[in-house]
């Protein structure tokens, strides 16, 4: 691992946050939290993150359109985007992918092993 790594976190939930960025920290990462999509998009305009985890769910659009329209930028086609959300029906997984994530954890996280999906990640 390595402590250089910068991790965008879109979460609107603050105990999703709080849990995702104890996590993170305990590792060394650098984590930067936005609770909606609009702030997301304005911590883009001046910071490049290696991995953005991706709350699905989100009060102002939902994280698909978000990834997506990250996606269509040429500056962050190569910066993973995974999605970590409760929508775990049928066809949910896949609709992560069509939208452009380049992977899906479920919620609620699995603590033994999100530490290890996230190095995963950041390996692409």
């Amino acid at each position: 691992m390595s402590p250089e790594k910068t991790i965008l976190h879109v979460e609107d939930n603050f105990e999703n946050r709080l849990l995702v960025r104890r996590l993170l920290l305990s590792e060394g990462y650098n984590v930067v939290e936005a609770e909606s999509g609009i702030e997301c998009l304005k911590i883009l305009l001046t910071l490049h993150p290696d991995l953005i985890l991706m709350d699905i769910n989100l009060p102002d659009m939902d994280g698909y359109a978000l990834t997506n329209q990250l996606k269509s930028n040429s500056a962050f086609l190569n910066v993973p985007i995974v999605a970590i959300t409760a929508n775990v029906m049928k066809g949910d997984r896949e609709r992560t992918v069509e939208a452009g994530c380049e992977g899906y954890i479920e919620k609620p996280i699995d603590v033994d092993r999100f530490l290890d999906q996230v190095a995963r990640f950041l390996a692409l």
